[in-house]
């Protein structure tokens, strides 16, 4: 399965832009398009990630992004950090997933838990 695009209702454009911004080149995003209710991120003029004006739902929402080492994981959080994220799990290896799992978790200004992962040696 190959999953389309992703569209994240936010509360303010704003903020969602600059923390969005920050992380999105770590994760392998370019910024494509904005305006003042909408944000997309993707390549090749392909939106794959949106944000949108609207009413936010329940926070909580999970969204997790393959990356290619434990250098973009690490940059991640610390670039999701300065852009107004909040800490939801610093960079290290999840035994719990497996040996080789090394993520972090990131909370964006809407609450959503963001997260980067490299699948790639202990």
């Amino acid at each position: 399965m190959k999953l389309g695009h992703i569209g994240l209702p936010v509360k303010d454009i704003g903020k969602a832009k600059s923390f969005y911004d920050a992380v999105a080149p770590v994760i392998g995003l370019e910024l494509i398009d904005a305006s003042d209710e909408f944000v997309g991120y993707g390549a090749d003029d392909s939106y794959e990630f949106y944000l949108h004006t609207g009413k936010a739902g329940i926070t909580g929402l999970h969204i997790c992004f393959e990356v290619n080492s434990k250098e973009a994981v690490d940059t991640f959080h610390r670039e999701g950090l300065a852009a107004g994220g909040t800490d939801n799990g610093v960079p290290g290896i999840r035994e719990d997933y497996s040996p080789t799992y090394y993520a972090a978790f990131v909370r964006d200004p809407d609450g959503n838990n963001i997260e980067a992962v490299y699948h790639g040696e202990a």
